[in-house]
């Protein structure tokens, strides 16, 4: 195989099982079991990393990279539903440029930019789940 250069912010890599690396299509969910994801996105606004969801990973950890810019990641409180209900108060997590969190596995969070950035990801996207916010207002 021919090494070529792959654009992120329009592929994700996909790491296998058995040590092979391919470029494929970007997945905010689902992928095969023991697949690990790497991703790169531009975004511009709030709406772009899906603000309004809460997202969790059940089978990995997730680093989630700021590149460039700013954002603010957000953490459900560990056995909360992040809506108030389950008391206790979401954890917000500064990620300015350069700078990267690992988010546990299973803990849900979602973004909230702080302007344009570029921001990398990689996980086990398997059995990933979103939910809508219910405390947006």
């Amino acid at each position: 195989m021919t090494p070529t250069a792959v654009d992120l912010f329009a592929s994700a890599l996909h790491f296998h099982p058995d040590g092979e690396v391919r470029a494929a299509e970007r997945k905010m969910a689902g992928g095969a079991p023991g697949t690990w994801h790497l991703g790169a996105f531009h975004v511009e606004t709030d709406a772009d990393v899906h603000a309004d969801h809460w997202e969790m990973h059940p089978e990995a950890d997730e680093a989630v990279c700021c590149l460039t810019g700013g954002a603010r990641l957000y953490l459900r409180p560990a056995g909360g539903d992040g809506d108030g209900a389950g008391g206790g108060v979401d954890e917000m997590v500064p990620l300015p440029a350069g700078s990267a969190v690992v988010v546990p596995r299973g803990r849900w969070h979602r973004l909230e930019l702080d302007g344009p950035s570029d921001l990398m990801s990689l996980t086990l996207r398997h059995g990933t789940r979103l939910e809508k916010r219910t405390d947006t207002p």
